[in-house]
């Protein structure tokens, strides 16, 4: 089969034949049908965080089960599946509280005893997030994969993987935002404009977008934004308090950078919540005022994966989608075939569209 490799790291993807092995007990072997281009991938690729091996990439796919191992349950060949990197258990901590996407056990979860990629040569090929969706095929864990509606797209299906999941989890889970709070969204790509949709499904008021693309910040006004911010043109953090009068309730990181997080909590008022979702590099350290947090008691927490339960977090986004309440189709701005994927990411580096999606078969 063909896939994408990242060999180094910074480095381009190269489109590779790689052998894939059988799967193993409790694996499940998928033929990818779509898969979404995140920054996630972007930041190993162009080394500001780094692959201990030479991998498949990609962690935002869906596909159809083709085989299964010994003792799955969940799934059965033909059904249509989502892939997610929370792994989980099942059986610790922090899986039997409510919150799989902190398991503890995932590396073990995800162990076997032999590479499941292997290139040309021979050699051992990692999955990144144990997923590697850049590739036909796929064999992973049945705890990465949810089944879902044949009736569901899957070029629309892959976006949930991700970045869907990501965002709207945020909003949702980890933040828990009330009706009628305020809400700030730093940065309109895929996992941001998935913070403004799930700001207004939870019936958030004023929704502020704030981005440096005037494309971007349009398309959040379509996608549930009632106000915008031009970073490039105003200093964000004063504007966001003067649209609001005084800051928000809520606000969301969705770049991952030392400015923008501090933004998010700079943009706040007396008693808000900051949420960092985006992928902070490592070794970086934020600034964030003391007295602010204790005097006007104002939180800054993190988000993993939009802290997500994705069994049954992803069937009910799917039947947001299809009841029109969740708008993903106007999320993808492209469709590539697979040996166009740097051309993809070039775009992404770019700041073109919002997102675009491998298609596997069509």
């Amino acid at each position: 089969m063909q896939a994408a490799v990242l060999r180094s790291s910074p480095g381009r993807l190269e489109i590779e034949d790689v052998a894939i092995d059988k799967p193993g007990s409790r694996e499940v072997l998928v033929r990818t049908a779509h898969a979404g281009l995140c920054h996630s991938d972007l930041h190993f690729m162009d080394g500001v965080w780094q692959v201990r091996e030479a991998s498949v990439m990609g962690h935002e796919g869906a596909g159809i089960v083709e085989a299964v191992g010994n003792d799955v349950s969940h799934v059965k060949p033909g059904d249509h599946v989502i892939t997610c990197l929370s792994i989980f258990c099942g059986q610790c901590k922090y899986c039997l509280s409510g919150r799989p996407h902190l398991c503890a056990n995932r590396s073990q979860v995800v162990a076997r005893d032999t590479p499941v990629l292997r290139d040309s040569k021979g050699q051992a090929l990692g999955q990144f997030a144990s997923l590697g969706c850049f590739a036909e095929q796929m064999v992973v864990h049945e705890h990465a994969v949810v089944k879902i509606r044949d009736d569901m797209p899957l070029d629309t299906a892959a976006l949930i993987g991700c970045g869907v999941t990501t965002g709207l989890g945020a909003v949702i889970r980890t933040a828990a935002v009330k009706p009628g709070s305020s809400v700030a969204v730093i940065g309109c790509g895929g996992i941001g404009l998935a913070a403004v949709q799930g700001a207004r499904l939870m019936s958030a008021a004023p929704i502020v977008a704030v981005d440096i693309s005037a494309e971007k910040l349009e398309n959040a006004q379509r996608l549930g934004a009632t106000h915008v911010v031009n970073a490039r043109e105003v200093d964000a953090v004063q504007a966001v308090k003067e649209l609001t009068g005084g800051g928000v309730d809520y606000s969301f990181e969705a770049i991952g950078t030392k400015k923008t997080a501090e933004q998010a909590f700079g943009m706040l008022a007396r008693g808000g919540t900051a949420t960092v979702i985006g992928m902070v590099p490592i070794g970086v350290t934020l600034d964030i005022p003391g007295a602010e947090l204790f005097m006007s008691e104002k939180r800054i927490q993190g988000s993993l994966m939009g802290s997500n339960q994705f069994r049954t977090d992803m069937p009910w986004f799917i039947e947001l989608y299809l009841d029109g309440r969740l708008k993903l189709d106007e999320m993808v701005s492209a469709h590539r075939p697979l040996d166009e994927i740097n051309e993809g990411y070039d775009a992404m580096r770019g700041g073109i569209g919002t997102r675009t999606v491998i298609d596997f078969e069509r």
